[in-house]
């Protein structure tokens, strides 16, 4: 990488720990585990200036020569956009979860097993800059008009939080007595902040029209505007349940259950059968190893109410040699166990692609993924990052003996759900659909099951375009495996070796030969 572009890059990792250190703690940038984000009055003009100098530091830079240039280059141009765009128009700091979440992951980011050594006074630090934490939020939130599910949430995560500090964090290995007075003033200010957020004016919570167009264009790098997205959503959503209910897996017995005990050997056995099976498609990240165990105890009482994920990409500056899936606290249906659990998230999807982006050219490629607080450390790698994994459960059915009937209707209607995401999250934001038609329409029309609805329109709420990127960056590697064409393997391996950028992208990089 040319000197000039590592400077560059250097400097936008400074300021994403800076302005985001939970972020760092996930990404593996040490140095900032004892921080929470800054929140003070002055933090928004701090983090424009920076984004600015950025933007213009980048607008002098030479073009560059290689991909993995200019996959930097674009990567911090769409995050910096991104931010800027946020910061005028979709502010975290008036959104009451982002505090409660950032306290959560501040924490538990250093409770998860990891490779990289944690400094032994963080904990107790991020804990001990709670109260201040929180407290800015209540002087950014004041008495503003918030949206009312995005208050019921970040009360749900405060008393998520509070039992984790209460009862989780002491059987945690972590926990020594010195933690005991920080987390007793945490709670405290936790229980503050949950109650002052009580009744406060609601307001609908669409962005508009321009942000999410904004977002599509710039930082996914898609072609479609939210119109056209919503045509060829609505198209797929009308093929695809006319599919689903001609399929003959639609009067089939019942899908088996997996009880609980027996989630980790299931999820091992489909996860290696993938692998053992998926060769002939994609080369397997056979190097790096996926551990299957139960939630542990710790985490038991609070996973439910927080963005507890089963499956988290491994830090990517700190990934070590293997990593860890936990298995659901409760039954899981058979087509579950082998489409979510071993295929989006383990085998071929997540656990490969991770694998692959950790050895990408672009730096900021291999960290894009990255889950962090409350969504992956850049947007921009979203339509990859879903895209890859709802298309290998798509790809499953190339593999011999792999899919039966009622897995192939699974995947038609996982397909629906996505389709009809493209079109609730662009409802929501840009066509004057409140949140309660998205609701209807997700358990009405869409399939979604119904413990999942709220909590899942809530988050697209708060996160605008994030929902979207599933169908679209699926149906973009779809376009681009006929346009390129060529040996599958070759393509997919090929494709996978960018890393974590938009799907656009790859195939213009692709296209370069």
């Amino acid at each position: 990488m040319p000197e000039a572009l590592e400077r560059l890059v250097g400097g936008f990792l400074d300021h994403l720990a800076r302005f985001h250190p939970v972020d760092a703690s996930f990404i593996g940038i040490a140095g900032h585990d004892h921080r929470l984000p800054p929140a003070a009055p002055d933090t928004a003009e701090a983090e424009r200036a920076s984004v600015a100098a950025l933007l213009q530091a980048l607008d002098r830079a030479p073009p560059q020569d290689s991909a993995g240039g200019r996959l930097d280059a674009r990567l911090m141009r769409a995050s910096l956009l991104h931010a800027q765009a946020a910061l005028d128009h979709w502010p975290r700091f008036v959104q009451p979860s982002w505090y409660t979440g950032e306290v959560a992951f501040g924490l538990i980011s250093l409770l998860l097993p990891g490779a990289r050594d944690i400094p032994p006074d963080a904990l107790r630090q991020r804990l001990e800059a709670a109260p201040a934490f929180l407290a800015d939020g209540l002087r950014h939130i004041g008495r503003r008009p918030t949206p009312a599910d995005w208050c019921e949430r970040a009360r749900r995560e405060c008393a998520a939080l509070d039992r984790l500090l209460a009862t989780g964090l002491p059987m945690h290995p972590s926990w020594t007595q010195a933690l005991e007075h920080p987390a007793g003033k945490a709670r405290e200010a936790l229980a503050a902040f949950s109650q002052a957020l009580q009744g406060l004016p609601d307001r609908a919570p669409a962005c508009g029209r321009d942000y999410l167009a904004l977002l599509m264009r710039e930082v996914h790098g898609l072609a479609w505007s939210p119109e056209e997205a919503v045509a060829f959503a609505s198209d797929a959503f009308r093929d695809l349940s006319a599919r689903i209910e001609a399929h003959p897996a639609r009067t089939a017995a019942p899908d088996p259950v997996v009880p609980v005990a027996d989630l980790p050997s299931a999820y091992r056995h489909w996860h290696e059968r993938t692998m053992a099976t998926a060769g002939g498609l994609v080369t397997p990240a056979t190097d790096y190893d996926l551990s299957f165990r139960p939630l542990p105890d710790w985490a038991a009482g609070v996973a439910g109410d927080l963005y507890f994920l089963s499956y988290r990409c491994p830090s990517a500056l700190a990934a070590g040699t293997g990593s860890i899936y936990w298995t659901a606290p409760v039954p899981q249906p058979l087509t579950a166990v082998k489409q979510t659990h071993a295929m989006h998230h383990g085998s071929i999807g997540h656990h490969t692609q991770n694998a692959r982006a950790r050895k990408a050219a672009s730096r900021l490629a291999r960290i894009g993924g990255n889950d962090c607080a409350s969504g992956i450390a850049l947007l921009a790698a979203g339509t990859m990052i879903e895209g890859w994994a709802c298309y290998v459960t798509e790809l499953a059915s190339e593999l011999d003996g792999l899919y039966d009937e009622r897995d192939d209707l699974a995947s038609l209607v996982a397909q629906r759900r996505n389709a009809a995401s493209v079109l609730a999250d662009i409802g929501l934001h840009a066509g004057g659909w409140g949140l309660e038609r998205m609701r209807s329409f997700y358990t009405d029309e869409a399939g979604f099951p119904a413990p999942r609805v709220w909590s899942e329109t809530t988050r697209n709420s708060i996160l605008p375009a994030t929902r979207l990127m599933y169908f679209l960056g699926t149906r973009q590697i779809w376009d681009l495996r006929r346009t390129i064409g060529g040996d599958t393997r070759a393509f997919h391996d090929g494709f996978l070796s960018y890393g974590h950028v938009p799907v656009s992208w790859i195939g213009e990089e692709m296209a370069r030969g």
